[in-house]
Formats: C-alpha cells, sequence, structure tokens
C-alpha cells in the first residue's frame, strides 16, 4: 500500500479536502495525517519512508535533502494549492513529480474576473452607491433620459494579458458571449491561440481594448510592464481587471484613472496586502475592491485535494500518465 502523508494542517485539511475525498484517502493509502504542529522538524521527521506527500497552503517547503528515491522519502508531491515556487526549489522539483491544483484554482479566478467585468459593465457599483444615499436613477435633460446606464458583454473587444490558466479558464466562461479575445502573451503559438479561439495580438493592439484583463505571472519580464503610458491608450469608460499580480501594473497610474472617471477597475492584488488606501479611493464607485479571493471559493477549495489526487493516483499506477495537474519543470520560469 502506497504510504501517504498528509501535510497539511488539520484546520487547512477541511478546507481543502471534502469528506468523501478524506474516506478514500483512508482506504486507499498507509495515510499520516499531520497536527497542527506542522513546521520543518515534524517534516523531516514524517517525510523519510513515504512514498508521496499532499502539502497545501500554510505547509514549510519541504527539505530537499529528504525528497527522492534516492533519498528514501517521497516521489510524488500533490500541492493542493496554487504555486510551488515556496514549497520546492529547483532541485527539490528534479527529484520528485509534482501536482499543483492551481488549474483548478484558475477557473475560481476565471468566474471572478466574469463577475467583475458584469458588475463595471453594468455600473452595478454606482447604482449601489447612489441607493444608499438615498437616490434612484439618475436623470437629465427634457426626455429624462438616463445620466448612467450599463452596458452589455455581448460583442465586446476584450484584451487580455497573459494566456495562463486563469486566462484560459476566462476566455473560455466569454464564449457565450459572442466576443473577441486579443491575447498578449510571447510564448502563445498561432496554433495554441487558433485551439483557444483567440486572436494573438501585440500589447498596444491589447491595450486600445474596451476590457483589459491581467493573467500574467511575477518574474522579471512582467513586473512594471503596464506603465501610465500604456494605460492612457485605454478608451475613455473602459474597463481594467487585475486578478494575478500587481505588480505587472502601475497602480497609481490605475487607481488615478478610476478616481478621474476615465477608467473603471476592479482589483484583487495589490502592492502591500492588506492595502492602505486612502479615504477617497475607498469611496470611489469606479472601484471593485476585493481582499485577493478571486480563487477563493467553498466549493472550489474542498475539491482541492482531489484535484491533486487523482492525477497523483493515476502516476502511481502507471508511472507515466501525468493529467491537467502536472507540473512541467521546463514551465516553471514562466508560471504563476
Amino acid at each position: 500500500m502506497t504510504r501517504l502523508l498528509m501535510a497539511i494542517s488539520p484546520a487547512r485539511a477541511d478546507d481543502v479536502c471534502d469528506p468523501a475525498t478524506r474516506t478514500m484517502i483512508e482506504s486507499r493509502f498507509d495515510t499520516t495525517w499531520a497536527d497542527d504542529q506542522l513546521d520543518v522538524a515534524t517534516l523531516r521527521r514524517l517525510l523519510p519512508g513515504r512514498d508521496a506527500v499532499i502539502t497545501s497552503w500554510g505547509t514549510p517547503p519541504l527539505p530537499t535533502d529528504l525528497l527522492g528515491a534516492d533519498a528514501g522519502g517521497p516521489t510524488v508531491v500533490g500541492h493542493a494549492a496554487g504555486t510551488i515556487k515556496k514549497l520546492l526549489d529547483g532541485e527539490g522539483l528534479a527529484r520528485v513529480t509534482t501536482f499543483s491544483a492551481a488549474p483548478r484554482i484558475a477557473w475560481s479566478v476565471g468566474e471572478y474576473c466574469l463577475s467583475a467585468l458584469l458588475t463595471l459593465l453594468r455600473r452595478l457599483p454606482a447604482y449601489d452607491a447612489g441607493i444608499r444615499s438615498g437616490g434612484w436613477k439618475p436623470v437629465a435633460g427634457p426626455g429624462r433620459e438616463p445620466l448612467l446606464r450599463g452596458l452589455e458583454l455581448r460583442g465586446s473587444r476584450i484584451g487580455i494579458v497573459g494566456a495562463s490558466s486563469t486566462a484560459r479558464a476566462f476566455i473560455e466562461l466569454l464564449r457565450p458571449f459572442g466576443v473577441e479575445m486579443l491575447v498578449h502573451d510571447p510564448y502563445l503559438d498561432p496554433a495554441r491561440a487558433d485551439a483557444l479561439g483567440v486572436r494573438p495580438a501585440s500589447l498596444s493592439e491589447v491595450m486600445a481594448c474596451a476590457v483589459l484583463s491581467i493573467h500574467v505571472p511575477a518574474t522579471p519580464e512582467t513586473e512594471g510592464m503596464i506603465t501610465a503610458e500604456l494605460l492612457d491608450r485605454l478608451p475613455d469608460g473602459g474597463i481594467v481587471i487585475n486578478s494575478s499580480r500587481a505588480a505587472a501594473v502601475d497602480n497609481e497610474a490605475l487607481i488615478a484613472a478610476a478616481d478621474s472617471g476615465r477608467l473603471r477597475v476592479a482589483l484583487d492584488v495589490y502592492p502591500t496586502e492588506p492595502p492602505d488606501l486612502a479615504p477617497e479611493v475607498l469611496q470611489n464607485p469606479n472601484l471593485l475592491l476585493t481582499p485577493h479571493i478571486a480563487g477563493d471559493t467553498g466549493n472550489g477549495h474542498q475539491a482541492l485535494v482531489r484535484y491533486v489526487l487523482d492525477d497523483m493516483i493515476a502516476f502511481l499506477d502507471s508511472g507515466t500518465t501525468h493529467g491537467p495537474s502536472w507540473v512541467d519543470p521546463a514551465n516553471l520560469a514562466i508560471t504563476a
């Protein structure tokens, strides 16, 4: 029987492992569950002799010297969370076959992006603020035409920066709306773009779209890539959604554009978290602010262990099958 270490605190296990999966783990594996004292010393005590390990948020970095068959430690790692960059160093990644729930979390992020886009297109924060201040539909002129009116998503032109897993989820969710999607990503080849149903585009082309959604990893190449000058190219009334990395954008310029009313902006990530935002920023109905929860849903989190575990089992049984949660070491430098 495969010896599995669940290197996840009890509270985190309740968050990312549904009861049915817990039952399956107990029947399928010789399982050891970590307790609340989950630190490096605990890992060094529990990892030897294990065939596989499942980790999540809160798991300390795995000691490289205890990984792999030669070290008598796990050869398979399943990360029931997103990025593995803080969990494994390059040498450790080379010693094990690794699976990550990042693609599953990406679906939650895609849904957030769609909901944020629809919320801002229909001007819901402004309407909500008006109602709360005692107003109703703002109107003007002899015909009493509305001063404030939302827009439909159908037929829009959407600019996407980065063809990451979160972008691909967003793209799939956008398809029923009949939109045109332009994607800027230097690693997106024409065949892959065609399969996604998008058009590869330069950064300048993408910045001319009425909607901009940012989906890039944190790398030296992406830091500061969306400058104030590029933001100026967005059309008046444009929408910007950033659910990926705050460092990719000139945040001061972005908030200033929302403050002026030129752009509407959804922010889920910030240069410092929690952010220290001025009162006028907090009161701006052109800003939709959320606390880094784009990938955080109740049922989504409950599915994370099972998502990686299914691929781990297939790999352990076959020795070759990888599945969608497999982490390709060759792509680590360009992933989140």
